[in-house]
Parts: C-alpha cells; structure tokens; sequence
C-alpha cells in the first residue's frame, strides 16, 4: 500500500507541474502559432505583389522565379527563428550556425557567386537579350540563351559556346543588333588605270540591287588606301543583323563579277614590287 500510495503522489506531483507548465506555456505557444499564421499569410501576401510588380518591369521569368524564391525563403526562415524564440528556445546557436554555414558556402562558391550576381545585372540591365548577335569575350555569336550562370551563345560556324556570366558582366560587349541594322566592310581592288568613276557607279548598283542591302543608311564607295599595286575601295552596305553573311558574300561576289564585266582590272603588281620579290 505504502508503494501504491508513493506512485500516486508522484503521479499527481507530475499531473500539477504539467498542468503549471501548461499554463505557463500555453499563452506563449498560443501566441507564437498566431504569429506564425500570420507571418505566412503576409509572406504569401508579398510573394504575389512582388511577381506583380516584376512582370510590370518587364523582368526576365528566369530572374523572377529566383527573386521570389530568394525573398519567401529568407522570410520564412526569419519567421521561423521567430516563432522558436517566442517559445522561450535561444535562437543565437542557429543564427551562428547559419551565419557560420554561409560563410563556408561563400567561400566554396566565390566564381559561381560571381557568375549568379554577373547573370543578375545582366537579366536588370538587359545589355542584350535572346536573338541578339552580340561579341563579347573574344567569342561571336547570337544568344540562345541566357541563364543565372552562363550565356549561351551559337557562333556563325554553328558552334555552342557558353560563357560565364561573371565574365559578361565584367567585360566589354559589342551589340550588333541593338540598332537594328550593321555596316557590312568590304574591299575592292581597283587599277589605277581602271575609271574611279565607273567602279563606284558600278559596286554602288550592285548593292542597290541586292534585296537585303538598306537603302537608309545608303550605301557607299570610298577610297581606303592607295597602294603601290593600285587602290583599295571601301565598299560600305548597310542591312538588318541576321542578314550579314548574305549581303558581305553576295556583294562580294556581285560585285568582282560586274567589275570585270564592266572592263575594269583589279591591282597589278608594279615592276619595283616584283624586284622585290
């Protein structure tokens, strides 16, 4: 009986402190699960304005996936420290531990860091966009694609090329579509016992007749240099982007074509100039 009786007051020794417990915490348990409705509810709230606002800007989809994952995560996290530190657990240990985690990731991921933060100025700024024929980092080509890490260009060969980001950011970018038309730069050979006159009538039609050669900017034929063999004509079309190997190999070939058909010889090497050799 002495037993049974012990266990009974030990029993009801625990039932009141549970019950104290309960009564110390509930408020607090109460609170903290009305704060965390709450704080869910408002990030959601602010998840959506923040799309809204971004589509508005006209933002890339791709930037403003990640945007929104950033900012909804971090809430969260930040809503969930919160809601441990109302029930009375210390939160400095996680906060160490995140801080200290970030830190490491930091560190292992500096040049992929750089390359996210180079494809978020690029996404902001837009220096280009997808179908743009662009140079940049020694590499020609019209992007395909831009990611949070790297652009995908694909150059005139018909090759792949990606580039960090991080890099494009950092480094200078040629634009050839921004314009929305590009100088074509050819040149000519001519005689100097050939007619000036009659050369640059005769390139000058062949560029007004090709069909992708812009009439505004108009086309011209200058004098680039005189040599010892003859001069060199500068031959300067203008047309849209996507049509510049049309228009630089078919005025190319046009062009010699209706030269010589026209009697008008190319550069001949001079006498001093085979002695030379």
């Amino acid at each position: 009986m002495d037993e049974i009786d012990t266990q009974l007051d030990q029993a009801s020794t625990w039932m009141t402190r549970a019950q104290e417990l309960a009564l110390d915490y509930a408020p607090k348990l109460v609170t903290a699960l009305l704060v965390l409705w709450i704080g869910t509810m408002l990030i959601r709230l602010l998840g959506r304005v923040l799309n809204k606002v971004l589509t508005a800007r006209s933002v890339e989809p791709t930037l403003q996936r990640f945007l929104h994952s950033l900012v909804t995560v971090s809430l969260k996290v930040l809503l969930l420290l919160t809601f441990v530190g109302m029930l009375g657990v210390q939160t400095t240990s996680f906060i160490a531990l995140i801080g200290a985690a970030g830190l490491a990731i930091g560190l292992a991921l500096q040049g992929t860091l750089a390359n996210f933060a180079g494809g978020t100025l690029i996404l902001l700024f837009k220096p280009y966009k997808v179908d743009d024929l662009i140079e940049a980092q020694g590499v020609l080509g019209t992007v395909k694609e831009i990611q949070i890490f790297t652009t995908v260009l694909l150059t005139p060969d018909g090759k792949t090329a990606i580039v960090p980001n991080g890099a494009m950011a950092n480094g200078n970018i040629v634009n050839y579509t921004r314009e929305g038309r590009i100088r074509v730069d050819l040149t000519f050979g001519l005689n100097y016992n050939s007619s000036l006159t009659k050369a640059r009538e005769v390139l000058t039609a062949v560029m007004n007749e090709h069909p992708k050669v812009m009439q505004d900017p108009a086309p011209t034929v200058t004098i680039a240099k005189l040599n010892i063999e003859g001069m060199e004509l500068a031959v300067r079309p203008h047309c849209a982007p996507q049509d510049y190997w049309d228009v630089y190999f078919g005025v190319y070939e046009k062009g010699i074509a209706a030269l010589q058909a026209a009697g008008l010889a190319g550069p001949q090497p001079s006498i001093r100039v085979l002695a030379d050799r």
